[in-house]
Protein backbone atom coordinates (compact mmCIF):
# COMPACT_ATOMS: atom_id res chain seq x y z
CA UNK A 1 0.00 0.00 0.00
CA UNK A 2 1.52 3.22 -1.04
CA UNK A 3 1.46 6.02 1.69
CA UNK A 4 -0.34 9.34 -0.20
CA UNK A 5 0.89 12.66 0.87
CA UNK A 6 -0.98 14.32 3.95
CA UNK A 7 -2.93 17.49 3.29
CA UNK A 8 -1.01 20.53 4.67
CA UNK A 9 -1.86 22.03 7.83
CA UNK A 10 -1.65 25.47 6.95
CA UNK A 11 -4.56 26.81 4.80
CA UNK A 12 -2.36 28.79 2.23
CA UNK A 13 0.20 25.85 1.92
CA UNK A 14 -3.29 23.82 1.01
CA UNK A 15 -4.44 27.02 -1.46
CA UNK A 16 -0.82 26.57 -3.03
CA UNK A 17 -1.42 23.02 -3.34
CA UNK A 18 -4.56 23.19 -4.74
CA UNK A 19 -3.89 26.40 -7.02
CA UNK A 20 -0.68 23.60 -8.24
CA UNK A 21 -2.93 20.95 -9.15
CA UNK A 22 -5.53 22.90 -10.66
CA UNK A 23 -2.91 24.63 -13.48
CA UNK A 24 -0.80 20.95 -13.87
CA UNK A 25 2.05 22.16 -12.14
CA UNK A 26 2.10 19.48 -9.56
CA UNK A 27 0.15 15.77 -10.14
CA UNK A 28 -2.86 14.96 -7.60
CA UNK A 29 -2.55 11.58 -8.32
CA UNK A 30 0.53 8.10 -8.15
CA UNK A 31 0.42 6.94 -11.30
CA UNK A 32 -1.53 3.29 -11.39
CA UNK A 33 1.07 0.69 -12.16
CA UNK A 34 0.72 -0.64 -15.81
CA UNK A 35 0.97 -4.72 -14.79
CA UNK A 36 2.42 -7.00 -12.17
CA UNK A 37 5.46 -8.72 -13.77
CA UNK A 38 3.98 -11.81 -11.61
CA UNK A 39 0.59 -12.24 -13.03
CA UNK A 40 0.05 -14.22 -16.23
CA UNK A 41 -1.79 -11.99 -18.96
CA UNK A 42 -3.85 -14.31 -20.43
CA UNK A 43 -5.39 -14.74 -17.19
CA UNK A 44 -5.74 -11.34 -15.87
CA UNK A 45 -7.80 -11.00 -19.19
CA UNK A 46 -9.86 -14.03 -18.49
CA UNK A 47 -10.49 -12.56 -15.36
CA UNK A 48 -11.57 -9.05 -16.48
CA UNK A 49 -13.96 -10.57 -19.40
CA UNK A 50 -15.82 -12.55 -17.10
CA UNK A 51 -15.69 -9.72 -14.36
CA UNK A 52 -17.37 -7.57 -16.89
CA UNK A 53 -19.98 -10.05 -18.25
CA UNK A 54 -20.96 -11.35 -14.23
CA UNK A 55 -23.52 -8.83 -13.15
CA UNK A 56 -25.12 -8.61 -16.37
CA UNK A 57 -25.60 -12.28 -16.74
CA UNK A 58 -26.66 -12.98 -12.96
CA UNK A 59 -29.06 -10.22 -13.19
CA UNK A 60 -30.56 -12.37 -16.25
CA UNK A 61 -30.77 -15.27 -14.36
CA UNK A 62 -32.45 -14.04 -11.51
CA UNK A 63 -36.14 -14.43 -11.60
CA UNK A 64 -37.82 -11.19 -10.49
CA UNK A 65 -39.18 -12.21 -7.35
CA UNK A 66 -35.43 -13.39 -6.33
CA UNK A 67 -34.04 -9.88 -8.21
CA UNK A 68 -36.07 -7.60 -5.23
CA UNK A 69 -34.22 -8.39 -2.31
CA UNK A 70 -30.90 -7.56 -3.95
CA UNK A 71 -32.70 -4.44 -5.38
CA UNK A 72 -34.26 -3.64 -1.58
CA UNK A 73 -30.68 -4.30 -0.27
CA UNK A 74 -29.22 -1.71 -2.63
CA UNK A 75 -31.84 0.78 -2.34
CA UNK A 76 -31.26 0.65 1.93
CA UNK A 77 -27.97 1.04 1.82
CA UNK A 78 -27.83 4.02 -1.20
CA UNK A 79 -30.41 5.58 1.04
CA UNK A 80 -28.65 5.62 4.35
CA UNK A 81 -25.30 6.62 2.50
CA UNK A 82 -27.15 9.71 0.76
CA UNK A 83 -27.88 10.92 4.12
CA UNK A 84 -24.88 11.00 5.41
Amino acid sequence: MTKTSKRPRDLNQWAKRMVDIATGAVDDREPVPQGDPNKDPAAVALGRKGGLKGGHARAESLTPSAGISPAKTFASISAILSCS
